[in-house]
């Protein structure tokens, strides 16, 4: 069986269990499962804390699993990114105290508090500035404070737990993360986890098109067409009134009102917009 590791709890959990159902593999848990066994897709989802997924991936225990690319970064096992899913994003960020530095040159020297230490620590390295990676498990903003450290790498969303800290981000992002799938380079090429991954990116697809369908004059077409291409191409079929033509495409959701209003100002009418549920393309 496919054994596929799965966060047990945090940010990630809800969306990846969520993603896996809509796979189509079987999620729902009597109670806490630590194991939950789905015979009919013979796969084996193992809910295990987010921050160990990929060191039971690199070690070899789990064949797949989804986290946090931070994470899957900060463990540094022999574990690979397969695929981004589109969930969970963060970015990380330097925070010093408000005016006290603008540079990452000026962290040479310093102390950086940070729950993603090892992270950080190649962060710095590969641009040759030595500094001291303080590690702590949560809060690191409230550290400066306390006098553990001059200042942090932390995630930053809105910004606001830093501001009312005192605390200002400066330089590039260190990271931009997201959850992913991943796996060992060797089995990349494993059938079992190419299927997974089909069902995952066909879910991905769903959730970000739509399916329109319209009727339009056959002089018109090629205007309508050149609006929603589909993807390849989309699908013509004849009509009982032979001046004119169905058309059926895949949109982008995002956008999708737009695009009804272009096909409507083309001459389209009977404008159908329809969610997918799945798909293989």
């Amino acid at each position: 069986m496919l054994r596929i590791a799965v966060p047990n709890k945090g940010s990630l959990s809800e969306p990846a269990i969520a993603l896996l159902a809509e796979a189509g593999y079987k999620t729902r848990r009597r109670g806490r499962e630590l194991v939950l066994t789905d015979a009919a897709n013979s796969v084996e989802l193992f809910f295990l804390r987010p921050r160990d997924i990929a060191v039971y991936v690199g070690r070899g225990s789990i064949h797949v699993g989804i986290t946090g690319r931070d994470l899957l970064l900060d463990s540094e096992t022999h574990a690979v990114e397969h695929r981004s899913l589109g969930f969970g994003r963060s970015t990380f960020r330097f925070a010093a105290p408000s005016g006290t530095m603008s540079d990452i040159r000026q962290i040479e020297g310093k102390r950086v508090a940070a729950s993603y230490d090892n992270l950080v620590r190649n962060y710095l390295a590969q641009r040759d500035i030595e500094a001291e990676v303080v590690h702590l498990d949560g809060a690191v903003e409230s550290s400066v404070r306390l006098g553990v450290a001059d200042l942090i790498a932390d995630v930053v969303e809105t910004g606001s737990t830093l501001k009312a800290a005192g605390l200002d981000v400066f330089g590039e992002p260190i990271l931009s993360s997201e959850a992913v799938l991943i796996t060992r380079e060797e089995l990349r090429d494993d059938p079992r986890i190419a299927i997974l991954d089909r069902r995952l990116e066909g879910v991905q697809v769903a959730r970000a098109y739509v399916l329109v369908d319209y009727n339009v004059r056959e002089v018109d077409l090629e205007a309508t067409i050149a609006i929603t291409p589909g993807f390849g191409s989309p699908t013509i079929s004849p009509l009982v009134n032979t001046q004119w033509i169905a058309v059926r495409a895949m949109v982008p959701a995002k956008g999708v009102n737009q695009v009804m209003d272009e096909l409507h100002d083309m001459g389209a009418r009977g404008i159908i917009v329809t969610q997918l549920a799945a798909s293989r393309l």
